[in-house]
């Protein structure tokens, strides 16, 4: 499997599941190649940013801490 194959794959996986051939070809592949792991773990934290409440589309915004509340 080139790495190629490999980050398409990695990608449908996290639409569908994958069929087994796929799914052991990919993780033997991860297993081996240091780059394609670390993608792999890269794209599960960008999917799980992405699905923090409060996310934003404005990159700016989110770099930004939140306010104080105003006091009382």
């Amino acid at each position: 499997m080139t790495c190629k194959q490999a980050t398409r794959l990695m990608s449908e996986e996290m639409d569908r599941d994958l069929a087994t051939g796929d799914r052991l070809a990919l993780r033997l592949h991860t297993l081996l190649c240091a780059g394609c792991a670390r993608y792999r773990v890269q794209m599960g934290f960008l999917r799980q940013a992405c699905r923090q409440p409060g996310a934003t589309d404005d990159p700016a915004a989110a770099a930004q801490p939140p306010s104080d509340p105003p006091s009382a």
